[in-house]
């Protein structure tokens, strides 16, 4: 960011000439936003976590700040820190952390304080092109670092929390009633996102079959449900209130229903513990209720635009949330599609002409927010709306309130079960292969004229060249990303933490080496990082799949990339431990070729190698140029290849065994192979010290450029005929956003040229 004072300086230079040159207002407007989205950025980045502190042992004091979600095996919760210190010395460190809580966590309420020891790093996420942007998910919720919990004698709950956190602790309350009531229902999930908007509980395959159907916008307390209850609220108190004369005497009814839909929405979008979405919804309706508290007559369009300005005025960083774009895109859609018509008698024929305006029009930034959109959404929705929002949602309302009274509890179970047969139902829909339709990347410009496309379409049809639209829409469907020339190998090493996973692409065909890792909570990164990857470079069908060995870090994602992506053949260096039909073991000497790239195994050699030694060690050949991947081979092995192989090792590219242990990539391996560039696949202040100095020190004195996915992010670089076309590229350096991480790397040597790759 510039510095503050600069815009302060700015933000008084235009200040003090605007109010005599008119053209100037507009610009004082500008700077003043401005100046307000870089204070509040800066309460975020002007005093980050600090590197050097990255899985340090800290206490730390401070107040749980959000409700404490509970998973199979750990409790997540936001945390307030007041206080930190390092063996009992003070740290200025304070502000919002987002904290893990594993083995024997306490019973932990909202608004308690409480003493822990705890290690913390910065912001930091799996940097790989077109997976999903941690980084910028936490910088929007304010979330200055992220640790976990330790035991110590230090744990303490210091008391048990003021009123300012009492809604918090209402809602943690409830979620714990809803437990009791609903026990074992598939359905506590969508019952507790309908009620407290909280998500976390929707098990991974529901929320795919809401996602396919385009319905997952009804699973979560959305502006559209804070909209409805205000408006069922508005008008059954404006027709009460205007039954009583006393009470239109003393308020219109109009204005009555006003103040009662705004308290109503206020109630409800508590209930969501105020989350983002619900706050665009309660100032949108402020900015219309309150036109009618106070007799305004106000066209669409200004109420959309004063919505559109308060929310930036509560939240600047509401611009980096896809949630912002489709809640406001989609209003605007429906005002431009259908305000400029006569209105139908029909309903039917308006709620469908509604449909399609949002689904046309919001299917570019579909595509691009998430590259994959859902086909039958305005056709299952013409249903799924009326059916969730006017029945279901308040029937699961009513049965939560009933809940509460003894014997009562039976209308909320009957409800759930009329969510699961819904749910059912989506379901069925989703398994067809044509319900949702996933895209590749596509330059700007396509999703430039796919978006006027898509005006065009929805204008009034008495625009000529209207059907233009349809032809406008084409490239984003037939445009294609470029593919590597015969003779070239486009190369990966995707950022996967504290594992491996590289993607070698030729014209001919595609490998995947390694599939990073599978943590115990479920998360793995075969399909968050290895498969969106693939998708965006076009890729449906994987022609090889090569598992180095079984270790978890290394093959943990594997059953997540499968179920996405369609993979014709796997290698392993054991197979049999995989129990993965069809897998065949890797033999040295054994090898193919792609459009001019070969590939080859040298190791292993049998069948009795187990464990790190198992690993498939494959060179990549182009004419000029060449690939070493050695898995997760140690010291023993690297020095059979060199006796074996000798100068056949020379590479220009080595991908360090074993993330840079001290057991591998040993004097001998490196000598023999004498790369240009070394590259390392390891986590972030990973608990090891993954790659260890010695290993830096040793590759950067035989003349190696070191980098690692940890401080550098996925590494991308392309060999060919002539040599490596183009040195490798890191991912955050080539992405640099305001709250992208940038880390130094974990080593700081001082000899062999460290100090000038740093």
């Amino acid at each position: 960011m510039p510095p503050l004072w600069l815009g302060a300086g700015a933000l008084f230079a235009t200040a003090l000439f605007a109010w005599r040159v008119l053209w100037l207002r507009p610009v004082l407007v500008f700077v003043l936003g401005a100046c307000w989205a870089q204070w509040h950025a800066c309460l975020i980045l002007c005093e980050p976590f600090p590197d050097a502190l990255a899985r340090a042992t800290l206490l730390v004091e401070g107040r749980i700040a959000s409700l404490p979600v509970q998973g199979a095996h750990s409790t997540r919760f936001r945390f307030e820190i007041e206080r930190t210190s390092r063996d009992g010395q003070a740290l200025p460190f304070r502000g919002l952390v987002r904290l893990s809580c594993y083995r024997d966590c306490p019973d932990l309420k909202a608004g308690e304080r409480w003493r822990f020891p705890v290690r913390l790093k910065p912001r930091h996420g799996f940097a790989s092109p077109n997976g999903f942007d941690y980084e910028r998910w936490l910088f929007e919720a304010g979330i200055l670092a992220t640790g976990y919990t330790r035991r110590g004698p230090e744990l303490e709950r210091l008391d048990a929390g003021t009123g300012t956190y009492w809604l918090t602790r209402w809602r943690q309350a409830l979620a714990a009633h809803l437990a009791v009531v609903l026990g074992e229902s598939r359905q506590l999930g969508l019952v507790q996102a309908l009620t407290l908007g909280e998500r976390s509980g929707v098990d991974r395959a529901t929320w795919d079959v809401l996602t396919r159907t385009g319905t997952n916008h009804l699973m979560a307390i959305s502006g559209l449900h804070v909209g409805l209850i205000a408006a069922a609220v508005f008008f059954l108190v404006r027709l009460g209130w205007a039954l009583s004369g006393r009470a239109v005497s003393l308020l219109a009814a109009p204005r009555a229903a006003a103040i009662a839909a705004g308290l109503a929405a206020l109630v409800y979008a508590g209930l969501a513990g105020f989350a983002i979405s619900t706050q665009r919804a309660l100032i949108m309706l402020a900015v219309v209720l309150g036109a009618v508290l106070w007799r305004r007559t106000l066209r669409p369009y200004h109420a959309l635009t004063l919505a559109l300005v308060g929310v930036l005025i509560w939240d600047p960083q509401a611009v980096l949330s896809f949630g912002f774009w489709l809640s406001f895109g989609a209003v605007g859609l429906l005002l431009f599609s259908l305000g400029q018509r006569l209105p139908s008698r029909d309903p039917w024929t308006r709620w469908g002409r509604a449909q399609w305006a949002i689904g046309i029009g919001l299917m570019p930034l579909l595509f691009h927010f998430f590259a994959k959109a859902s086909v039958i959404a305005p056709l299952v929705n013409l249903v799924a709306v009326p059916l969730f929002s006017l029945l279901l949602l308040p029937l699961v309302l009513v049965g939560t309130l009933l809940s509460f009274i003894p014997g009562l509890e039976w209308p909320l179970a009957a409800t759930a079960d009329l969510l699961d047969l819904a749910v059912r139902g989506l379901a069925w829909l989703s398994d067809r292969p044509w319900a949702a339709m996933t895209l590749s990347a596509r330059p700007p410009w396509v999703w430039g004229l796919a978006g006027l496309g898509a005006l065009l379409l929805l204008a009034p049809r008495g625009l000529p060249g209207r059907w233009l639209g349809g032809i406008l829409l084409l490239p984003m469907f037939l445009a294609r990303p470029p593919h590597p020339p015969d003779g070239v190998a486009w190369l990966t090493l995707l950022d996967v933490g504290q594992g491996l996973s590289l993607v070698v692409r030729t014209a001919e065909g595609t490998l995947v080496y390694d599939t990073g890792p599978r943590y115990p909570s479920g998360f793995e990164t075969g399909s968050t990082v290895v498969a969106p990857f693939l998708r965006a470079q076009g890729i449906d069908r994987l022609d090889r799949l090569v598992l180095s060995h079984a270790d978890r870090d290394h093959a943990g994602g594997v059953e997540g990339l499968m179920a996405s992506i369609q993979v014709e053949e796997i290698h392993s260096g054991e197979s049999d431990d995989l129990d993965i039909p069809g897998a065949e073991p890797c033999r040295a000497g054994a090898g193919w070729e792609w459009s001019g790239v070969s590939f080859r195994y040298l190791h292993p050699q049998g069948q009795g190698a187990t464990g790190n030694d198992a690993s498939c060690v494959l060179m990549v050949r182009t004419a000029g140029a060449a690939l070493l991947v050695m898995g997760d081979v140690e010291r023993a092995v690297e020095l059979d290849l060199v006796e074996r192989l000798g100068t056949q090792l020379d590479a220009d590219v080595l991908i360090a065994g074993h993330h840079g242990s001290r057991t591998s990539t040993s004097t001998a391996l490196v000598q023999a192979v004498s790369p240009a560039w070394a590259l390392v696949s390891s986590g972030y202040a990973n608990a090891f010290g993954f790659p260890t100095p010695e290993v830096v020190r040793r590759l950067q004195a035989a003349g190696a450029w070191v980098l690692d996915t940890a401080s550098a992010g996925a590494i991308r670089f392309e060999m060919g005929p002539s040599g490596i076309i183009q040195p490798p590229i890191g991912y955050r350096e080539e992405h640099r956003r305001l709250w992208t991480h940038r880390p130094e790397p974990s080593w700081r040597l001082k000899q062999g040229g460290a100090d000038e790759q740093q």
